[in-house]
């Protein structure tokens, strides 16, 4: 183990934590706000991605200036799949929810198969992509460092929206009491739907900004699956608020293990599992 990497493995958990967070809020959502736990959340995250990546090929889009196109594109891919197919589960078993999701996921990968292939994406030629400095013998990159600046405005703007505007407050009482919100002349199901639509624009945004550090690939958002999955765990299923801690516990010991650790790298998808099974586990025993 080699602790003079500990610093740098510290600062880029640090600067993931931001896209974790971003990702991650958006099922938070979803589950706080409508009940669902969406396992296609990541390949809305996916979409994301490539939306990008097609507007930097096709138009010559800035990545930065795609964030404007791929978020109401997501909001509308995210409000038909609710309207399709979402609304019509919210009161079947859990399990059939969970099931419908998956599949989703599993079509919109299958469908960005077809339209790019399997092989990674990359945007390119971008000018900032390589661009990085130094403090104190740690290198740090100016697109995950803009990534984590972007992410956490953006969340910190959803919590604002949720405690200071009408729909925030209609999300929140939708959240509580859905019956109740219902029988005080809230529109339950108009509120589930921007709430969905939301979800999947979040989790696009997050995959613009994946598209500029990685290079990914139409099964890409799998893994985010896992890693939001753990965040809201960790944070309390549809507790919103614990979100950027519960991200940045997660974002730091991926980035600890995948470092430190020896053969570390192959085992940083496990913390998450890991993270999962602890959590649950200590929970159930509080609750017995």
């Amino acid at each position: 183990m080699d602790l003079s990497l500990l610093p740098q493995a510290i600062v880029s958990g640090v600067l993931a934590s931001g896209l974790y967070a971003l990702v991650s809020v958006g099922l938070a959502l979803a589950i706080g706000v409508i009940g669902i736990v969406n396992f296609a959340h990541g390949e809305f995250f996916m979409v994301g991605a490539f939306l990008a990546y097609q507007l930097f090929v096709s138009f010559g889009f800035d990545p930065l200036l795609s964030l404007l196109f791929v978020a109401p594109a997501l909001a509308v891919i995210g409000a038909l799949i609710y309207l399709s197919s979402i609304r019509f589960v919210l009161r079947a078993p859990e399990l059939n929810q969970m099931l419908l999701t998956f599949g989703i996921g599993i079509i919109l990968q299958n469908l960005a198969l077809l339209i790019w292939g399997g092989d990674p994406r990359t945007i390119a030629n971008v000018p900032y992509r390589s661009l990085g400095f130094q403090v104190a013998g740690v290198s740090i990159g100016a697109v995950p460092l803009g990534s984590f600046v972007i992410s956490l405005l953006l969340v910190a703007g959803l919590y604002w929206m949720l405690a200071s505007t009408p729909l925030g407050r209609a999300m929140r009482a939708v959240a509580q009491n859905r019956i109740g919100a219902g029988l005080v002349g809230l529109e339950v199901d108009r509120v589930y739907l921007v709430a969905f639509a939301l979800s999947a624009l979040l989790a696009g945004l997050g995959g613009v900004m994946i598209g500029v550090i990685q290079s990914p690939t139409p099964t890409v958002g799998l893994g985010f699956t896992l890693k939001a999955f753990a965040i809201v765990v960790l944070a309390g299923l549809g507790n919103i608020r614990g979100i950027v801690g519960a991200a940045l516990t997660v974002a730091l010991a991926e980035s600890l293990v995948a470092t430190l650790v020896p053969n570390g790298d192959a085992l940083r998808n496990m913390v998450f599992f890991a993270i999962i099974f602890v959590v649950l586990v200590w929970r159930s025993r509080r609750v017995a």
